[in-house]
Order: C-alpha cells, then sequence, then structure tokens
C-alpha cells in the first residue's frame, strides 16, 4: 500500500520491548542491512546480540537520519526505557505518540510544536471496565503506565493547544475496548479546528499523508 520495499528504509526506529512492537525487526534488519536505532534499555530488554545493526540512542537524543531530526521522548509506560519520536525537516514537525499511560508535562512541553500527530486513543474507559480482559490486565492497560483513553487524548490535545497542530491521525484504537465512533464523539470539541483527522484502523492502516 505504501508502495516501499525494505531496501529503501534507512532505519527502524523502535520505541520499546514489547512483543507488538519489535517482532520481526532485528530479523528483517539483519537480512537487509538496517539500522535500528533504540534506547540502552529497550536494547537489554530485547536481548539485543553483538552483532546485530543496532545503534543505541538516549532518551531525549536527537539525531539526523536521511536529512530529518529525530528526537527520542521519554514517554510512562510499562517498559524498560520507552520513548517516542518526533521528526523535523524544514518547517514541519510530525510526532508519534502511542504507548504511554499519561500524560506528562515534558510530552506536552516537546509535542506543542507539531504539525502532524499520530496519537493514540486506545480505549473507552466504561468499556475497559466492563470488558472481558482480566482485572490485572484492565488495571495494566487504564493505570498511569499503560495506555490514554479517549478522555486523556482529548485532555492532551487541548493541552497543545490549536496554534500548530493541523493535521491528526488517530491510532492504536482498542478492537476490544473502544470504537471509532466512541473516539469521535470524545475528540470532536478538540478537533474542530484541524485541517485534517484520520482515524486508523488496526486492519486497514493508513496512506501516505501530506503535513500543511
Amino acid at each position: 500500500m505504501l508502495g516501499r520495499a525494505p531496501a529503501d528504509l534507512t532505519a527502524i526506529l523502535v520505541t520499546h520491548e514489547h512483543g507488538d512492537h519489535v517482532s520481526g525487526v532485528l530479523p528483517l534488519a539483519r537480512r537487509f542491512g538496517i539500522p535500528v536505532l533504540m534506547t540502552a534499555g529497550t536494547a537489554r530488554a530485547v536481548g539485543v546480540g553483538r552483532d546485530d545493526p543496532v545503534r543505541v540512542i538516549a532518551s531525549g537524543a536527537r539525531v539526523e537520519l536521511a536529512g530529518l531530526e529525530v528526537e527520542a521522548v521519554a514517554v510512562p509506560h510499562d517498559a524498560r526505557e520507552p520513548v517516542q519520536y518526533i521528526f523535523a525537516a524544514a518547517d514541519h514537525k510530525l510526532g508519534i505518540l502511542t504507548d504511554l499511560g499519561s500524560v506528562t508535562p515534558h510530552v506536552v512541553e516537546r509535542y506543542r510544536h507539531c504539525h502532524g500527530l499520530l496519537l493514540e486513543a486506545n480505549h473507552d474507559r466504561a468499556l475497559l471496565a466492563a470488558g472481558s480482559y482480566p482485572d490485572a490486565l484492565k488495571r495494566r492497560v487504564g493505570g498511569d503506565w499503560g495506555h490514554l483513553s479517549n478522555g486523556q487524548t482529548a485532555d492532551l490535545l487541548q493541552r497543545l493547544g490549536g496554534d500548530v497542530l493541523r493535521t491528526l491521525v488517530v491510532g492504536h484504537i482498542s478492537q476490544h475496548n473502544n470504537s471509532p465512533e466512541l473516539v469521535r464523539q470524545a475528540l470532536a470539541p478538540v478537533t474542530g479546528h484541524l485541517d485534517q483527522v484520520l482515524y486508523a484502523s488496526q486492519d486497514e492502516g493508513f496512506g501516505w499523508q501530506e503535513l500543511y
């Protein structure tokens, strides 16, 4: 769908060690010689080998990749040293912000200047509470080190303000504890000023988008 092959990749950025984020990364990187960037904590949790093409970066670091400045931003999540990423080129910034259980002042400050943002709205609190997940998993998902609820995502967008952000892609929407319609209802009061709002499906993803 995106029209790219592994050989086209400059690097792979890993946010944390959970299986849905790292499964297959190192075999792909070894096969095609693609550098993989991750924090030291993530590398230890993954069990990176000496010959793996891994470049360790510090949380808070900024590195250059193919003409882009990439910033690793520390986030609260139940992993060893999790980060999310902000990409900057020319006068535009794109933020990726998923897999965090609470909104910190640091997160607000770093993402305040993004023109485009991929942001999670993982669960509806009522659906999560009434759902079939075991109680321990419910506490993990809904806790301060888990994932953002629809209400938390709306609050974050309110705190980011409306002066810079123009394009929003809402992702990581739980198929068990949420729905696109519930997300739309929760975010409607804080997204009306945006030029473009997309809701990403776990099954279909989304195509290339242009930042305005």
